[in-house]
């Protein structure tokens, strides 16, 4: 095989890859916003089980895990034995089934708990559920681009405004809060996109500490993604956990992670940063690195630090 051949082929064996994880990650962030949308359902319900055919068994529990159950042939015993296995997160389920197969589990076994008959595939049959005849079936819409237009400007916000002073500050004021809660989902939704695309390189290197300080400790870990212990100021010295995406951005600015996490790397395995890199992050001969608190982020200046949070 000559080597540009070989280089074809990595560089679609390199996209695929890509387009893969990117897949997954989005996979992911939409079923994870499907279980929040209909979490308080699923609870009050007490779970649902979604696939129940021997051997293939899934089931979600009131606390929004999943129940998955393997069954393999031993050959020693020469019996073929089950294993339940706990999945907690949305990532890992998506790693083992397919999303459309996961929705429609969800759409049967909703419609089997409520007695209702199996929903129309054919399109015969769809026509006839909703009562509309083959001459009924294809009408001309309205004009495309009205329609484009009127999409368009559905997206763009609403220019507010305001009478007088005070109610101008006041909707400013609700206005940066919200603004602020949408940062926050952009930001947490980045720490997933990462925690997705790093989970085969985290689970070679094991954890991975990032920041290890009086009043927080931010590690990358080998399964789990990023975790945090950290001592809010108003909470009299008491350690918090933050064990999600959306509870990280409460305390850390993902661009500060991603930093921390780079050093910490280069710290770790030298070779991986560039040389220039390494002799700056190095102090001159004789000179000692000396870092005061603004620096370190203990004013609050960096969102790293645990003892202040973001919000």
């Amino acid at each position: 095989m000559d080597t540009s051949r070989k280089d074809l082929l990595g560089e679609l064996a390199a996209d695929a890859a890509l387009e893969r994880s990117d897949f997954l990650v989005q996979a992911t962030e939409q079923f994870r916003r499907f279980l929040a949308a209909n979490g308080e359902r699923i609870t009050e319900l007490g779970g649902l089980t979604l696939i129940d055919d021997d051997p293939d068994y899934l089931s979600i529990a009131p606390d929004l895990t999943f129940r998955s159950r393997t069954r393999e042939f031993n050959d020693a015993t020469g019996q073929w034995v089950s294993e339940t296995e706990v999945i907690e997160h949305a990532s890992e389920l998506i790693e083992l089934y397919n999303p459309a197969d996961l929705y429609a589990a969800f759409a049967e076994a909703a419609r089997e708990a409520a007695g209702l008959s199996a929903e129309p595939t054919a399109a015969d049959d769809l026509m006839d559920a909703a009562g509309v005849g083959p001459a009924e079936s294809f009408t001309l819409g309205s004009d495309p681009y009205a329609a484009a237009a009127d999409e368009w400007a559905a997206t763009q916000p609403e220019v507010l405004e305001a009478d007088d002073d005070e109610s101008a500050a006041r909707r400013l004021y609700d206005l940066a809060l919200e603004y602020q809660e949408r940062s926050q989902t952009s930001e947490s939704r980045l720490l997933d996109q990462f925690e997705a695309a790093s989970v085969n390189l985290s689970a070679r290197l094991g954890d991975l500490i990032v920041v290890d300080d009086d009043d927080e400790r931010l590690t990358l870990t080998a399964n789990d993604g990023f975790k945090a212990e950290v001592v809010p100021e108003d909470a009299g010295g008491e350690w918090r956990t933050l064990e999600t995406p959306e509870e990280l951005v409460e305390f850390y600015d993902p661009t500060d992670v991603f930093g921390d996490l780079a050093d910490a790397l280069a710290e770790a395995w030298p070779s991986v940063a560039p040389e220039a890199e390494r002799e700056e992050s190095q102090p001159a001969d004789g000179e000692v690195a000396a870092v005061d608190d603004e620096e370190d982020g203990k004013d609050g200046s960096h969102n790293g630090n645990g003892s202040l949070p973001r919000v």
